[in-house]
């Protein structure tokens, strides 16, 4: 993250509402702790805009509609949030990693008088988003300010249904939140029968990814993972969610939802996902590093 950031520039079209309209307005773009942020509308949906930081794509927001997920990882995260407890039931969440606040949106959507808590570092991106992409005023979210490990360790023991990890520093996943220590703690905040869901991002030859398995499955006895089929080939960098449990995961339902995808993607579980995994080692906080960075022209 930047330490000095520059002084802020914001630009928008002429008569754009306060409260953001995609189609019609020009981007927003300032300088937040992690880089240059810009909301970029997005001219197909009258009210949705394009989260990036330094040009790199961050999330996607439709104001209109909080359910339309647009990126494929959040759309395989929404699944599983759908699919965690029974439709309708307000959920407790936890977000590390706040973004755009795209699926504490779809959460809160999906699942009224939810109550759910972001933990996002960028104190500056906050409110920017705060003040172009405002959150329902009738939703249950609140939005802390803090290192997203610091932020779990607030939390009380078995408060949350699910927890979502979705933290990039400079493109890459910090150490930190890639240990069995960290994974220790998530499972103390979830309750009986919560999910746990990270999105994580690797390319040839996947090391990082098979140690993240390696690592969950020393917490976790139940575990899957979603992601496009070339990216698990090893054939391209991409981003893979990790899905995990205390107790079986609804693998029919996920399967049939994650290969439906306007980009189909592939479920991996069981056998094949030990099998995948290969005996690779888990990470400790003692030996942890962050992931790898991305080639050039993986955002292009």
């Amino acid at each position: 993250m930047a330490k000095n950031p520059a002084a802020k520039n914001r630009r928008r079209g002429r008569g754009a509402p306060e409260t953001g309209a995609g189609a019609g307005s020009e981007s927003v773009t300032e300088q937040v702790d992690g880089g240059l942020a810009e909301l970029v509308p997005d001219r197909e949906r009258a009210r949705a805009w394009t989260l990036l930081i330094d040009e790199a794509p961050q999330s996607h927001v439709d104001l209109a509609d909080p359910t339309h997920l647009s990126f494929s990882y959040q759309r395989r995260i929404g699944h599983f949030a759908d699919l965690v407890a029974p439709a309708g039931r307000p959920l407790h969440v936890v977000h590390l990693g706040g973004g755009a606040f795209t699926l504490a949106r779809y959460v809160a959507a999906t699942r009224p008088r939810s109550t759910q808590q972001i933990v996002e570092l960028d104190a500056p991106l906050v409110q920017l988003v705060r003040r172009e992409l405002p959150l329902d005023p009738g939703a249950r979210i609140r939005v802390r300010s803090l290192d997203a490990r610091a932020g779990l360790a607030k939390m009380p023991d078995g408060w949350a249904d699910l927890v979502i990890t979705d933290v990039f520093d400079d493109a890459r996943i910090p150490a930190h939140l890639t240990s069995a220590e960290f994974l220790a703690d998530v499972r103390r905040v979830l309750g009986p029968g919560g999910g746990y869901a990270a999105n994580l991002a690797d390319g040839p030859p996947l090391a990082h990814l098979r140690s993240q398995i390696a690592t969950a499955a020393t917490v976790f006895p139940e575990l899957a993972l979603a992601a496009d089929p070339a990216v698990l080939r090893g054939r391209r960098f991409g981003n893979a969610v990790l899905l995990a449990s205390d107790r079986e995961l609804p693998i029919a339902g996920l399967t049939r939802r994650v290969a439906g995808d306007p980009h189909p993607g592939r479920l991996e579980h069981g056998r094949s996902l030990r099998d995948f995994t290969g005996g690779a080692a888990p990470v400790s906080d003692a030996n942890a590093r962050p992931s790898p960075v991305p080639p050039p022209g993986s955002f292009d």
